[in-house]
This record gives C-alpha cells, structure tokens and sequence, in this order.
C-alpha cells in the first residue's frame, strides 16, 4: 500500500489548493467537496483529529531550545492521562527518529538569534504536528529553501514516518531525482488537474506510451515537469495528456488483472480502530468502543486547565529569556514617571492646583496606554503561532486568551507600582495608603486596559506597521474623549456614539 504521496507539477499547478482542500484547516466555506477516507465520507472535524498539517513557514518560538518545543507539543497533544515519564520518552524517541539529538539543546534561533540549521528547523516543525503519532500526515512544501541535502534529510524522515504506518501527503513543485527514490507514488498537477498518478519509476514508460519517450540520461521530473509546461502553452493544453492518463491507468490495471484497490474490507471506524491499536493517534487512544468515528477520538487532548498550565509555563520561559523586552518597558515607564514628578511637583490644592492636576492624569494614562503598543511585534508573531497550533485542536482558543490574561499580570502589576509609587507623593496626591492603593488600581487597570487592547489588535491587524497606526491613533481618541480636555456637553452630538465606546458606557 502507498504510504508516502508526493503531488508536484509546474508552478501553482494546483497542488497546494488541492492539499489544502485535503487538509480543510479553518477557511470554512472557501472550498467545497467531499472527501473521502477507506470510501466513505470523512468529516472536517474528524479529520482534523486524526491528521496532521505542517506549513510551508516555520513558526516556532526562537528562544527555546528542539527539546523544549517538543515538550511543549507533547504536552498539548498528548492527553493528561500519560505520565510525564512516558511523554518524556516519546519526545526524546521523535528527537531521535527525526536526526535532531545534536541539536537538541539549541534554541531553534531567529534572524537575530544563531540557533539550527534550516534543514533542523523543518525537521522540528514537523516533530510538533508528529508528537502524537498522526494517521495523516500534510506537508506543504517540506523541502522550500533547503539545499539538496537538507531536503533529501527531510524526505528520508518522512519516509521512515510513513514506514511506521503513517499516510504522509507532501507537495513539492520539482523534487530531485534522489527524492523520488524515495516515493510510493506521485502525482503530477497541471492547473488542478492530474496529468500523472502512479509510481515514480514508471514515468519512463508513461511518457513512452504516450509517445514521448524519455532521454535516458534525462532527469525523470525535469522532462516531465518541462514537457507538461509545453503542453500549457499550446492551444490544447494538457487536455490530452489528462485524458490518456485515464485511459492509461485503465489500461495498466487491466493488463496487471487488478481492478480497484483492495480496502481490505475495513470501514472507517475499524481502520482507525486498527491504527490507534497499532500505536498511531496517541491522543486518541481512548474510547475505543465508541458507535461512531467521530466520538472515537477526543476533540481535545487536555482538559483547559492543563492547557492554561502549559501555554503559561511556555510564556513565562519565553519572557524570562527575553528580559530586554520588559526592561525597555519600566526604562520608559520609570522615565517618564521620573518626568512627571519633576513637573507637577508637589501641586496644591488651590484651583490652579486642581487644573494641574487633570494634566497629570492626563498624561499618566496616556503613558499607561502608549507603552503597551511597545508589545504589539510580539503579539503579531505569536499570531501565527496560535493559529497554527489551534487550527488543529492543540489547545482551546479561550484557553490561550485566560492564560495570556494571567501571564501578563504580574508584570503589569511591577509595572504599575513602579509608576505610582514614582508619582503619588511627587506629585502630592492626597489620600494616604488607600488613596495610593486606589491610584495603583486606577494605573494597573489602565496597564491591563492597554495590553488587552493591543492583544486584541493583533489577532485583526496582520501587520506590525498598521498596527502600530491603528493603535496610536485609537489611543488617541480614547485620550481626547476621556473628559480631561474638554466637557461631555461639548462633544458634538454625531460624536456621542464614538465617546461611549472609547469610555467604555458602551462595551467594545
């Protein structure tokens, strides 16, 4: 039985939408059809569940460490029931299987960051969305920006994944010839449609039928993928080679004797019982005598509280080796508290005092607000991150938003009681202890306001620059209506809709 499948042609033959109808990630309803698996109709959702999907980009977190990563998908795809002892075991059997254990405790690095090669980014990249042993494995484009033997490292590995009993799909526009040693079966694309299905050796003899021959010394996917471009350009296009491949494969299945593909006579439900028996779908390795396919497996492989556990011991470790981030942050923050107190020292109570005093607020919670838009890069780049991981239910989407809340706070908190402490006496706020508490709150829910805000922007605005635009430009706003410029009397009444939700009387 075919185990690793490998679509390619021309380039944007159509092989990366047809992998995409495939794999269905999260663009519901941009794509239509059925999809079938051991002929019968498989569900998005199950699919989801029972396969995998590894992207064209490496979105990894660049401060950890091969093993790190790994643990960490271990801990959100494998369920809570394994001990830790055997999730250990299984991270460091994938960090062998994958040819990573020299690399295992370097950080995975970035453009600023020396960390792996690129070939050791892929592999790792792949290793997250294998952690739990898939039935079906998607890679768009494994091989991109490798060099020859980077790519064929890659390749090797996603034959030793689908030795052990995985279905891997991969789409490579022009693999080289080691690479399609390696195949079961290929598939060539043309502008969606398949100009070639079979195994790779038999590319020769397809051609040669078709009236074509090959050069003997001729690279087998150059000739084909520059014969089928030729094609493109006539004015019948690759129609006759579409339909011959038809009828060729008709024809080779009837000289053989073979008529369909042998199923084994095994439903949907008995072939992914079979699987999970064999060691495959770790995370679902749980009730198996459910009635249906769909409940065989759980959606998700923790409970929320594990995940929330998990995605705040990863944002702590990220934010403790990146310390420059939150230092830049209270440098600004003391600074220009520092500022504020020299300016509004000691201000009285008489009138003028009080005028004063609306100016320091002013400014203070504008300080709150803008420092926050220092966080949006790292929001945008865990972005990607979270949709890749959520897109296929490693952890729940309310689970990441509960524990970014958390994780942020105690930052907020040192953040906020560096500036009050810096401005409530300077400036000769009144109150005592309770009314500098009740100032450290003010300050912290302006902190918390601003970083939730900026969170917010990030999961709609995809770029750092417009982001950065947007936010200041609605901080802005939030600031002229905050009542410390002008009355609420004063706001035209075709602007009273926009007070109300910068003022929060209208909830966002």
């Amino acid at each position: 039985m075919a185990r690793l499948w490998l679509f390619s042609g021309p380039v944007d033959p159509g092989s990366q939408p047809s992998l995409t109808h495939l794999r269905t990630v999260s663009q519901k309803g941009s794509l239509k059809g059925i999809k079938r698996l051991n002929g019968e109709v498989l569900e998005s959702r199950m699919l989801k569940v029972i396969s995998a999907y590894v992207m064209q980009e490496d979105l990894l977190f660049p401060m950890l460490t091969v093993e790190e990563t790994l643990t960490f998908a271990a801990e959100f795809r494998l369920p809570r029931s394994l001990s830790k002892s055997k999730k250990r075991l299984r991270v460091q059997s994938l960090i062998e299987q994958l040819g990573l254990k020299n690399a295992a405790k370097t950080v995975i690095g970035d453009e600023g960051r020396r960390g792996v090669s690129g070939g050791e980014r892929r592999r790792v990249s792949i290793g997250i969305d294998i952690i739990h042993d898939p039935i079906i494995l998607f890679l768009d484009e494994p091989t991109s920006g490798l060099d020859s033997t980077s790519a064929f490292m890659v390749v090797k590995v996603l034959q030793m994944i689908a030795q052990s009993g995985s279905i891997v799909i991969m789409s490579v526009h022009q693999p080289s010839y080691r690479i399609l040693g390696l195949l079961d079966r290929l598939i060539i694309l043309s502008r969606g449609q398949t100009v070639y299905s079979g195994s790779p050796m038999n590319l020769p003899v397809y051609f040669s039928d078709f009236g074509h021959p090959m050069p003997d010394n001729e690279n087998r996917t150059e000739f084909a993928l520059d014969f089928i471009r030729e094609l493109e350009g006539s004015p019948g296009g690759t129609k006759s080679l579409v339909e011959f491949n038809r009828s060729w494969k008709n024809l080779k299945h009837s000289r053989n004797g073979e008529g369909e593909p042998d199923r084994g006579g095994l439903s949907l439900k008995e072939a992914i019982s079979a699987a999970i028996s064999k060691g495959k779908l770790v995370s679902g390795a749980t009730n198996k005598d459910a009635i249906s396919p769909n409940s065989m497996v759980p959606t998700f492989a923790n409970p929320v509280w594990k995940e929330m556990t998990v995605l705040s011991k990863r944002s702590f470790m990220n934010s403790r080796r990146m310390p420059e981030l939150f230092g830049i942050r209270l440098g600004a923050v003391m600074v220009t508290g520092f500022i504020l107190a020299t300016v509004f020292w000691k201000l009285d109570n008489s009138p003028k005092g009080v005028q004063e005093r609306l100016g320091f607020f002013a400014f203070a919670m504008s300080t709150t607000f803008y420092t926050c838009a220092d966080a949006l890069p790292v929001f945008l780049q865990e972005r990607y991150i979270f949709m890749r991981e959520t897109a296929y239910n490693a952890y729940r989407r309310s689970s990441y938003v509960l524990s970014h809340g958390l994780v942020v706070l105690p930052s907020l908190i040192f953040l906020s009681s560096a500036f009050a402490a810096t401005t409530f006496w300077a400036v000769g706020l009144d109150g005592g202890l309770s009314g500098f508490l009740f100032y450290f709150l003010i300050v912290l829910a302006s902190f918390w306001a601003g970083s939730s805000f900026v969170t917010f922007l990030s999961g709609v605005v995809p770029h750092v620059m417009l982001g950065y635009t947007i936010v200041v430009a609605i901080l802005a706003y939030f600031l002229l209506f905050s009542g410390f410029f002008i009355n609420r009397n004063r706001i035209p009444p075709f602007l009273d809709m926009v007070s109300l939700l910068v003022t929060g009387e209208i909830p966002l």
